[in-house]
């Protein structure tokens, strides 16, 4: 380890090239100015003012890449694993920092804090808004808050990796490895750049058909737009305050849920499916434990409803409560009604669903279903070393077997993100949160659900917190999505030495 070091160290190589850093962070921000350009002609369209905020806010944001991108010259085109970290993290910080001028700028009004909030919310596909009545701003902020969500569904850092060859290295699996959910990182292409295209094209494909099937029902093409982005990214950005129980339509809770299913299974598993390898879904275990876990969620709920006696029509027991269960395991956040008169059973079961979420490699937040199937295996082979302590039995999942290294990461990070949901839900109740409220936003904004109980409901917001408390659950949404370790690293003190 010493030669090596020595070798770094007089070879000249930093640790750390926070010029090409810039560069890089200079590049994305040229194409984030690109996306805006969308919202800008929505607004000139439709003779609304908020142009004028676009307009300079892709004026700001273009400069600002034009500098970080020509102006400064990188003494080396090097990217370490701590540089991958670094833009990982920083560059959802940019976007937001960015994106949240039209909103500071525009109609919705918001200050500094609220403006921050609702774009790492947009971005990590969280769905917690501080707007407590959408339907009064421009139609260019309402689809760009969608746009939000729909950028980062997959990850900015993926959409880097295919446009940019240059990042087709180790260094560039690090950054898809550090941004990509959950725990299973199959490369689908040969390449990291190819696995980074396949999921963008198979991605603007569902999009493209979810908008087509979403307007042949009741909604606008603008509003089918809107609700598309929102879906598959399981993002959760509804363009009406009662979010989808304002359309009070059978045929759009059915297709939502349906693609709230998909966005919440291994992509990598539905490309399988495409090039004709269907036992592959079947066989995994993962996406037999999300079937398994929605249909005994359905059937516990319907219990639920019954015991609470609040229920209106067939709807209430058919396709209500599938779409609630399949919007809170996907971390979508959608609200096609008030799932807390459903009685208490029903929000202990969304709880637990939004804390685990679906399956690792989707666009869906929480810890992941493959980790509790990690924790549930584990647990039947300790029970039978318990009994036969001689026992030599491995543990797999996918016929993998899961090394001890695997289940001490697994059991880290699960204590890790409880901890951040206690901390979350601690500091909300000292804000005056009433305290069911404060936990549920908190494990709402880790898991990126976005689904809300009491004062944060259907048709309530965030926007009465107060700004330390919009700023710490920024943060808590920002290590959700990016799953905590790429953040721990940045404040070890051995990732800043050699």
């Amino acid at each position: 380890m010493r030669k090596i070091q020595t070798i770094e160290r007089n070879s000249g190589i930093k640790i750390i090239n926070f010029e090409k850093q810039l560069t890089v962070l200079g590049q994305l921000l040229l194409f984030e100015a690109l996306f805006m350009v969308v919202p800008f002609g929505v607004c000139l369209c439709s003779d609304e003012r908020d142009w004028i905020p676009f307009l300079c806010t892709i004026g700001i944001t273009g400069l600002s890449g034009v500098i970080l991108k020509y102006a400064i010259k990188p003494s080396s085109d090097n990217l370490g694993r701590r540089d991958g970290c670094m833009i990982t993290c920083m560059v959802w910080i940019l976007f937001s920092l960015y994106g949240m001028l039209p909103f500071i700028f525009g109609s919705s009004h918001l200050n500094i804090s609220e403006g921050f909030f609702e774009t790492m919310s947009g971005f990590t596909t969280t769905g917690a808004t501080v707007i407590r009545n959408i339907e009064e701003c421009s139609k260019g902020l309402v689809l760009w808050r969608a746009m939000t969500q729909w950028i980062g569904g997959l990850g900015i850092v993926l959409f880097t990796l295919a446009i940019f060859p240059s990042l087709n290295n180790s260094k560039g699996v690090f950054m898809f490895h550090a941004e990509v959910s959950g725990i299973t990182h199959d490369k689908i292409g040969a390449r990291i750049a190819n696995t980074a295209k396949i999921l963008w094209l198979l991605y603007g494909a569902l999009t493209i058909l979810l908008i087509l099937l979403l307007w042949i029902g009741p909604m606008t093409f603008f509003e089918s737009v809107c609700h598309a982005f929102a879906a598959i990214s399981t993002g959760g950005y509804a363009t009406r305050n009662e979010s989808i129980a304002a359309f009070d339509s059978f045929y759009i809770k059915l297709v939502l849920t349906v693609f709230m299913f998909i966005g919440g299974v291994n992509f990598g598993l539905i490309i399988a499916a495409i090039r004709g390898y269907l036992k592959q879904l079947w066989k995994n275990d993962v996406f037999r434990a999300f079937l398994l876990l929605i249909l005994l969620n359905y059937i516990l709920t319907i219990i639920s409803i019954l015991h609470s006696g609040n229920y209106k029509g067939w709807q209430s027991f058919t396709i209500d409560p599938i779409f609630h269960i399949v919007s809170a395991m996907t971390s979508t956040g959608f609200g096609a009604g008030n799932f807390e008169s459903w009685g208490e059973l029903s929000l202990v079961l969304t709880i637990i669903m939004m804390y685990f979420g679906a399956c690792a490699g989707s666009t869906t937040g929480g810890a992941k279903l493959d980790r509790l199937v990690y924790l549930f295996k584990n647990f039947k082979v300790e029970m039978k070393r318990s009994v036969s302590p001689r026992s030599l039995k491995a543990i797999r999942v996918n016929d993998q077997i899961i090394t001890p290294e695997n289940t001490n990461e697994i059991i880290a990070f699960i204590l890790i993100y409880t901890g951040l949901i206690l901390f979350g839900g601690i500091l909300l109740s000292a804000l005056d949160f009433p305290i069911v409220d404060a936990f549920f936003s908190s494990i709402s904004c880790v898991s990126n659900n976005g689904l809300g109980s009491g004062v944060t409901g259907v048709t309530g917001s965030y926007d009465f917190l107060p700004n330390i408390g919009k700023w710490v659950m920024s943060f808590l949404m920002l290590a959700g999505r990016l799953e905590i370790f790429a953040l721990i690293m940045l404040v070890t003190p051995a990732f800043w030495k050699r």
